[in-house]
C-alpha cells in the first residue's frame, strides 16, 4: 500500500543517509521503523494491563497463582 506522510527535513535527511549507508530501500526503512515503534507500544500496553491486574491482587496466594498462570500462558513466547 502506498501512503504519503509529512516529516521534517532534518528527519528525512537522517533517514536518507541511514538507508543509503545500509543499502536498503526507503520503503523498507520506514516500514521496519513503524513496525518496531508499534511493537514497542504494544508491549507497553501489555505491561500496563498486567500492572493493573497485579494491583488488584490482595494476597500472596493470589499472586502466586497469577504468576503460575502467566508463566504457563507465555511459556512459548519469544520475549
Amino acid at each position: 500500500m502506498k501512503t504519503a506522510v509529512s516529516i521534517s527535513d532534518s528527519l528525512f535527511l537522517r533517514a536518507q543517509k541511514f538507508q543509503t549507508n545500509c543499502n536498503i530501500s526507503r520503503s523498507k526503512l520506514y516500514s521496519d521503523a513503524l513496525d518496531e515503534y508499534l511493537s514497542k507500544r504494544e508491549k507497553q500496553d501489555i505491561t500496563a494491563q498486567l500492572n493493573s491486574v497485579y494491583e488488584q491482587i490482595e494476597t500472596e496466594d493470589e499472586l502466586n497463582i497469577g504468576l503460575l498462570a502467566l508463566r504457563e500462558l507465555t511459556k512459548n513466547d519469544a520475549w
